[in-house]
């Protein structure tokens, strides 16, 4: 049997990433989240902090600043293209880690375009989990000690804009669109485990 492969994209406070998690517990394999920046940058010799500050962001990010010399602002304005080739080589290289992962083992990616860049492998199953605004709030509340109810709300605005914007930028697919996924599923359905159930069960059967 070949490697079995599940894609989660996410809504911030959906609790997709713990779904993932659990789904490759269940399955006896690795869960790749943040673990794919450090392997990105192992395998393309880029600054892990710099794929890490420009990790699901829009692509007219200031964040890859961090790590460059001072001179790279003047030269930034002088070259439009530098930030538009930075963001791209560090998309490809997140890119060639996710298919090289999934050549090799089976595994659960979480985000990163991750059912766009494996889209002519037959054995993923290519889910997004969503919520209501409602059951978003109740589980970052939860999570993070002293936020209020506004906090929370501007958070999800916030994360989501940027998962979208990266999504739609580097995919000819839109971030959260039924078309782009074999199974969209609201987490308070079933719950985490309920779902992370499901989703073992349907890949089994690719």
């Amino acid at each position: 049997m070949g490697n079995k492969i599940i894609t989660v994209g996410r809504e911030f406070g959906s609790g997709g990433r713990a779904i993932g998690e659990l789904a490759a517990k269940k399955m006896g394999v690795k869960v790749y989240d943040k673990e794919l920046i450090k392997a990105a940058a192992k395998a393309s010799g880029l600054w892990e902090e710099l794929l890490d500050n420009m990790d699901e962001k829009p692509t007219n990010s200031f964040l890859y600043s961090l790590v460059m010399d001072p001179y790279s602002y003047s030269y930034q304005f002088e070259n439009q293209n530098f930030n538009q080739n930075l963001n791209q080589k560090a998309f490809g290289a997140v890119y060639n880690t996710i298919r090289t992962i999934a050549d090799k083992e089976s595994a659960v990616f979480i985000g990163r375009c991750s059912n766009y860049i494996l889209r002519d492998y037959d054995n993923v199953l290519n889910v997004f989990i969503y919520a209501s605004e409602e059951n978003k709030i109740k589980r970052l509340m939860e999570r993070y000690e002293n936020i209020t109810e506004k906090k929370a709300r501007e958070m999800i605005v916030k994360q989501d804009k940027a998962r979208a914007n990266y999504y739609n930028f580097y995919t000819p697919y839109k971030w959260g669109s039924r078309a782009s996924y074999d199974m969209m599923i609201d987490s308070a359905l079933l719950g985490v485990e309920g779902t992370a159930d499901l989703l073992v069960e349907l890949v089994d059967k690719l």
